[in-house]
């Protein structure tokens, strides 16, 4: 029979801290974290007034945006859950304006509606299928032998540059990460249970899912929606003629960056020393040993492939343009396929119990805040004050202080491309005020808000990573605060004197345009 306690408040504090332990989670980590994200929810709702150019309604929502943040990092509630309880807190607060008396609703679940969250949907429940039918442990037994990647650090090169070829072929990085999401699990599963196999899951689960896919997207113009918005605003102030290869020639330098994060994240998750069982030689006797591939098999791996290939033929495909579908509009396709009447041998019961059903919340609710944010004007009240900051500032103290301001904004905020789309007209407006080149000056500062690694919800590529429950947000904004110093780091260091090598030094606004 369970233990009978006596009765009275400390017995049930004594229940609730036993229920969190029993979790593996730290009951004074947790509660804190709770009572600090309500105290700021309640303070910015109802105790401060609004700040000089603020509304009520903007007030609210950065009270909002301040407790999911606190209660990612906490993790005093479950992320998903946290993530759907975003569209409730804006209801409550009337957040954004009611009309006739009515809730807007197709506002307030706007992240429900996004075609990302279908696309990453799809994602899942071909991860899941993949795990049934043991496709995902085929692929990645074949390209861990092929690559001879028997240590953490040469998986996770491999990984580089396959995400690096998809980059040409996949035009976001949200898509590369959900291509890869099943053969990363895959990978992941030949590891072991031990602190050090558990740390080095993470390691290539934030590397090559996360870090891999948003750097390569930096050096390929439509591998990476942000870049296509500066292309377009550029093209229309005169500064055209962007084509790929001069896209590619400017932004090269980044690719070296991959060196330095993986330096970092090897040393601090102590990757060095973990390597595969067995070897080369177990990998490949594991890989021989699945033998031949099965029709399941065959027949996920095809509808895979369609999908891939709708992935490279859709809009801003180099390619070809075969279609101008969505994303989520081709994962919706693909799911209407994947569950067609017998094509696949497994129960809906065993995939839904395999699939992220938590991460696909946790997306819909910072989807929806992204929204709420803009609507509310707090993004734009946010971008109008560091523009304030920069002021008098000499252009290597502006573009700090502006990279430093838009990762805050990008604490609250998921979508690179919706951010990058508030930030790149105002940026790009500031430059002649401060006497700085406009196209570098929007480069480097729109850049940087790429990476956004303190919080997984900051980059959709991150939600799914988060998915795998392989880390926790806590691992990730420990490994993700140097990486962002990096970062920063090195658009100063390396691309600022880049940029003026190709004729465009962001301290000069009046140098005649290179291309």
């Amino acid at each position: 029979m369970p233990e009978q306690t006596s009765a009275g408040s400390g017995s049930f504090l004594q229940y609730l801290a036993g229920n969190l332990r029993r979790n593996g989670r730290s009951p004074v980590r947790v509660y804190t974290g709770f009572v600090i994200a309500w105290a700021l929810f309640f303070l910015f709702w109802t105790v401060l007034p609004p700040f000089p150019g603020l509304t009520h309604n903007g007030m609210a929502v950065l009270g909002i945006v301040l407790w999911a943040s606190v209660m990612w990092v906490s993790e005093a509630m479950p992320t998903g859950i946290t993530g759907i309880s975003i569209p409730t807190l804006l209801l409550i607060t009337q957040a954004i304006p009611w009309q006739g008396g009515k809730p807007p609703m197709s506002i307030i679940f706007a992240g429900f509606t996004n075609h990302v969250i279908w696309l990453c949907l799809f994602a899942f429940l071909v991860g899941a299928v993949m795990q049934l039918v043991g496709l995902d442990r085929r692929i990645a037994l074949g390209i861990l032998a092929r690559l001879k990647a028997s240590s953490v650090g040469r998986v996770i090169w491999g990984m580089f540059f396959v995400n690096i070829v998809l980059g040409f072929l996949v035009p976001a990085a949200n898509a590369r990460a959900a291509t890869l999401l099943p053969v990363v699990q895959g990978i992941c599963r030949l590891l072991g249970d031990t602190p050090e196999e558990r740390a080095a899951k993470k390691a290539i689960v934030i590397q090559s899912l996360v870090y891999g896919s948003m750097i390569c997207g930096m050096f390929i113009m439509t591998a990476h929606l942000p870049n296509m918005i500066m292309v377009g605003i550029f093209d229309k102030a005169g500064f055209s003629n962007l084509n790929y290869l001069n896209w590619m020639l400017l932004q090269a330098p980044y690719l070296g960056m991959f060196a330095l994060t993986q330096a970092w994240i090897r040393w601090h998750f102590g990757t060095r020393k973990v390597h595969i069982a067995g070897g080369v030689e177990a990998l490949q006797k594991k890989y021989d040993d699945l033998g031949p591939m099965t029709m399941p098999e065959k027949v996920l791996l095809g509808i895979f492939a369609l999908a891939g290939i709708m992935f490279m033929t859709g809009k801003g495909s180099f390619i070809a343009e075969l279609h101008h579908q969505p994303l989520g509009v081709i994962g919706l396709l693909g799911m209407l396929v994947l569950f067609a009447p017998g094509l696949m041998p497994c129960s809906w019961k065993s995939v839904q119990e395999k699939t992220i059903w938590g991460t696909f919340l946790l997306l819909g609710g910072a989807m929806t805040m992204t929204t709420a944010m803009t609507q509310s004007g707090l993004a734009q009240w946010l971008a109008d004050h560091i523009h304030a900051w920069v002021v008098g500032m000499s252009w290597w103290q502006a573009i700090l202080t502006m990279m430093v301001g838009t990762h805050i904004i990008r604490l609250g905020m998921l979508s690179n491309v919706a951010a990058v789309a508030m930030l790149a007209p105002v940026v790009f407006a500031m430059a002649p005020k401060l006497g700085l080149h406009p196209v570098a000056f929007t480069m480097l500062v729109c850049d940087t808000d790429t990476f956004a690694y303190i919080l997984p919800t900051q980059i959709t590529a991150a939600v799914i990573a988060h998915g795998t429950d392989t880390f926790s947000s806590t691992d990730y904004a420990r490994a993700g605060w140097v990486s962002v110093c990096i970062a920063i780091a090195y658009g100063l260091l390396v691309m600022a004197p880049w940029y003026a090598l190709w004729g465009m030094p962001v301290w000069d606004a009046s140098a005649p345009w290179p291309f």
